[in-house]
């Protein structure tokens, strides 16, 4: 077996039904989700939009190999009208990505495990040190609590209450 963990997040559309639907499929066609952290509302990283996203890191139990969780996951946002190919970030009802697969390091064509930003991201990083903030990254030997105080992202990153 296989953990994952997931960086989920969205911005348009009923946040919390993509939510709840993108959790299910998870579940449905790639494993056990284990642990989910709150959900938080953070401004769009990287691009501008009048809409917030919602984001939440989950930790997901899985027999898949890591390009076969990709591509469930990519099949899963295509469900969601996720644009790609775009040279900029949109706005998206749902985007997932691979943090981490178990402890290992990956660089493929299609995929780099860990997620290249994660420590850059406060977005990512406080509901990952929610779950999971002695988890270290296998490359720069920081844990998730350690990323998150160093991260020099100013996003102002609120919990959720749903």
């Amino acid at each position: 077996m296989h953990k994952v963990y997931l960086g989920l997040g969205g911005n348009i559309g009923n946040k919390y039904a993509n939510f709840i639907t993108a959790e299910a499929l998870i579940e449905k066609r790639m494993g056990e989700i284990l642990i989910k952290s709150e959900i938080y509302e953070a401004p769009p990283w990287g691009f501008q939009s009048k809409d917030n996203f919602w984001n939440r890191v989950i930790i997901l139990e899985t027999v898949l190999e890591a390009e076969e969780v990709l591509w469930r996951i990519k099949e899963i946002e295509d469900g969601f009208n996720r644009e790609r190919n775009t040279s900029t970030y949109v706005s998206r009802e749902m985007d997932i990505d691979i943090l981490y697969f178990n402890n290992d390091f990956m660089e493929t064509e299609s995929l780099i495990i860990p997620h290249p930003r994660i420590h850059q991201r406060k977005f990512v990083l406080v509901p990952l040190a929610e779950i999971a903030p002695d988890l270290k990254h296998p490359l720069l030997r920081l844990t998730s609590s350690q990323m998150l105080e160093n991260c020099k992202d100013e996003s102002i990153i609120i919990k959720v209450e749903v």
